[in-house]
């Protein structure tokens, strides 16, 4: 990938969303872009389980799980799922847990922070529905640019060649 969000920022500002900081990165690939694909969820992450089992043809998870603290909406094994299932990566508002073993995977992490305790499995939530989380809106469809530097969004493909 050829991209860095601060050029981007500098290039579009006025065609970007920017996240407020507060995201950390887990994952083995700290620099990931792709089309949004959302989930709208409660501590239960039985809609993420069904989304990184579908083929993710480079695509980009976005779980609004409420900025929730109290459980974790990912760990290795559903990781390890989307990292087979080429997804690019997941941005998680809420907790991951599994963190060291994620951290190894050539997938893209961000999240709040960590938490051991897993999620419910109630399968309650929504799919493909615009969710909104520190100062964006995530809508499916856009596409979402990320590295140390942050997160960003836009309505266009700003760089990276589609396949």
């Amino acid at each position: 990938m050829t991209f860095k969000v601060a050029d981007l920022c500098d290039d579009y500002e006025d065609k970007l969303q920017i996240l407020q900081p507060g995201m950390r990165d887990y994952g083995g690939n700290i620099k990931f872009s792709g089309h949004i694909v959302t989930l709208k969820l409660f501590e239960d992450n039985s809609l993420v389980r069904e989304a990184v089992s579908e083929p993710g043809n480079g695509r980009v998870l976005v779980v609004d799980g409420g900025g929730s603290m109290r459980c974790a909406l990912l760990g290795d094994i559903l990781a390890g799922k989307a990292m087979a299932n080429d997804w690019a990566g997941l941005i998680i508002y809420g907790c991951i847990r599994d963190s060291d073993d994620i951290s190894k995977m050539s997938l893209g992490v961000k999240a709040l922070d960590v938490m051991p305790l897993k999620s419910v499995k109630k399968g309650i939530g929504e799919r493909d529905v615009p969710v909104t989380f520190m100062g964006v809106t995530f809508n499916p469809g856009e596409y979402v640019y990320c590295d140390h530097d942050g997160v960003v969004t836009s309505t266009d493909n700003l760089c990276c060649k589609e396949d």
